[in-house]
């Protein structure tokens, strides 16, 4: 049989393994989530598994950003956080723009990181005391207890669901991309530093030696964090509620099953483990028709078509000279631009731009007229922008927002600019607008993602039923982490291999040395 026959069966049969698996009978499932951008991913797969006829347990904070207490998908639990994710999260963002504009000095990156782990020691801080007030609920958690969930489904980017799944003693499933201290690769799977980038390195899977070491600085830096920065919030957590206590990172490495949002058409190559599942772009579909008004803007942009910008649901208005600046732009081009921008109006803007407090992004982006998305860079953005094969300018601002946009720059889809040199978006979107390099690049990581035997969703649904189905996915987990570092590395093998050679040479040695003065004896004693 052909080669490619042989493949074509095993594609087909592996596609029907997962689309005929029967459903799992009615779960119950307890959902800790994160809100904001993240809440936006889990509520897709609590669609798909509502419409399975799963039973859904959300657990929100009371003043949730995003998160509504009445769903026809779920039923809430609400609990008081002293301070919102979104208060704290977006006063970060106002001084870390403030920080970039003062130019990519060193001073300025101290100030950043310095900033950077003040907010996170804050927002797990704040997160960790929410938890301890929900586990001393004597009436919640017996409900909790009560309910007999059969799994958590949780986001580990803050780590309460995974120290609430350990006290409920439940598998769990991480919906992750991030964890508390970065990638969540590097907890689980091998990482070789001299090709694998350390997020927020700037780095691509292809580095010198200067870039290498680069590498390992960014890699200390995240070591320091979780160790100094996050892990001190869950330590008297843990000591208190769990029983033998635990940290997070042990906790990370005995999920269950990953469901990562990310792929290796928008990641780089890496060494994985079987309980990572990936389902990056799982959120993306075809786009839809447009509102009207919207659809005859559009439309009314000719051949030089549309511009789309929005910088994320954390940003709502630009520094009053950065939005100027951004808007004397667009007023020059003859494309028209639709650009979601809450704050002042720019005083600049020209007839050409339609500002919006919201814009169905997705539709937009598969639209035909749609040349250049102007973004910040977020997860959902750039996989979006990668499925409907739209280039991209971007302005990352913060978090995982440069490292997403650098692997679409190294593919050839994107082109970076800092909030700093506002001078070069200019340069930036006539470039993306002219070179069809972009745009054909975006195309065919499009045509690389969309090209799977299975759906990233599908895949998603297919593996929280199967950890309800099994109680668990144990097999699938590597016990690995439990091996001392210096017998994960083999060095203890390697010590006992160098001590025996040693011996070796050391007695083969002193046997010549032996044989020699002995020989050297009898010839003396042959002379006298």
């Amino acid at each position: 049989m052909p080669l490619h026959c042989a493949s074509g069966i095993f594609v087909l049969l592996s596609a029907c393994l997962i689309s005929f698996t029967p459903p799992c009978d009615g779960g119950n499932i307890l959902v800790f989530p994160v809100d904001g951008s993240h809440w936006v991913n889990m509520k897709i797969l609590l669609e798909e598994l509502h419409a399975r006829g799963h039973s859904i347990t959300v657990i929100r904070p009371s003043n949730s950003w995003y998160i509504p207490e009445k769903s026809p998908l779920y039923t809430s639990l609400a609990f008081e956080v002293s301070e919102g994710f979104e208060d704290i999260v977006k006063a970060y963002m106002k001084e870390q723009m403030r920080v970039q504009r003062e130019g990519g000095s060193a001073l300025t990156f101290f100030k950043l990181t310095k900033e950077f782990f003040s907010v996170i020691s804050k927002i797990h801080s704040t997160w960790s005391n929410a938890l301890v007030q929900l586990l001393n609920d004597e009436k919640t958690m017996k409900s909790l207890m009560d309910s007999h969930y059969d799994l958590v489904l949780t986001d580990p980017c803050i780590a309460q669901g995974l120290v609430l799944a350990k006290y409920l003693k439940l598998p769990t499933v991480l919906n992750v991309r991030w964890i508390t201290s970065g990638d969540g690769h590097f907890e689980i799977a091998p990482s070789p530093l001299s090709y694998i980038p350390v997020p927020g390195s700037g780095l691509t899977d292809n580095m010198n030696f200067i870039q290498r070491v680069k590498n390992m600085f960014f890699y200390s830096i995240i070591v320091f964090q979780q160790k100094f920065v996050v892990g001190p919030a869950y330590d008297a957590l843990c000591e208190k509620y769990i029983e033998g206590g635990c940290d997070i990172i042990s906790l990370l490495r005995e999920a269950d099953i990953w469901l990562f949002r990310s792929d290796f058409v928008f990641d780089f190559p890496r060494p994985t483990m079987p309980n990572v599942i990936y389902i990056g772009g799982f959120q993306c579909k075809p786009a839809q028709p447009l509102p009207a008004d919207l659809e005859d803007f559009v439309q009314s942009s000719g051949e030089h078509g549309v511009i789309i910008m929005t910088l994320g649901t954390l940003v709502d208005a630009l520094p009053k000279q950065v939005a100027d600046e951004i808007a004397s732009v667009f007023a020059k081009m003859p494309q028209k631009v639709i650009w979601r921008h809450k704050g002042e109006r720019p005083t600049t803007l020209g007839n050409n731009t339609l500002i919006v407090d919201w814009m169905p992004q997705k539709d937009l982006l598969g639209h035909p007229q749609t040349k250049v998305f102007v973004a910040h860079g977020g997860t959902n953005g750039v996989q979006e922008a990668i499925y409907h094969g739209v280039p991209v300018l971007g302005i990352p601002l913060f978090f995982d927002q440069f490292d997403n946009l650098l692997r679409l720059q190294d593919r050839g889809g994107a082109k970076i600019i800092n909030l700093s040199d506002v001078h070069s978006f200019e340069q930036g979107i006539n470039e993306m607008l002219h070179q069809d390099s972009y745009r054909q690049n975006m195309q065919k990581l499009s045509r690389l993602h969309r090209n799977q035997p299975v759906s990233p969703i599908d895949q998603a649904i297919f593996w929280v039923e199967y950890v309800m189905r099994h109680r668990g996915a144990l097999h699938l987990r590597t016990e690995a982490y439990k091996v001392a570092w210096y017998s994960y590395y083999s060095l203890d093998v390697l010590l006992l291999l160098l001590t025996a050679a040693t011996v070796m040479l050391l007695s083969t040695l002193a046997m010549f040395r032996f044989l020699c003065c002995r020989s050297r004896r009898t010839t003396k004693t042959k002379q006298h």
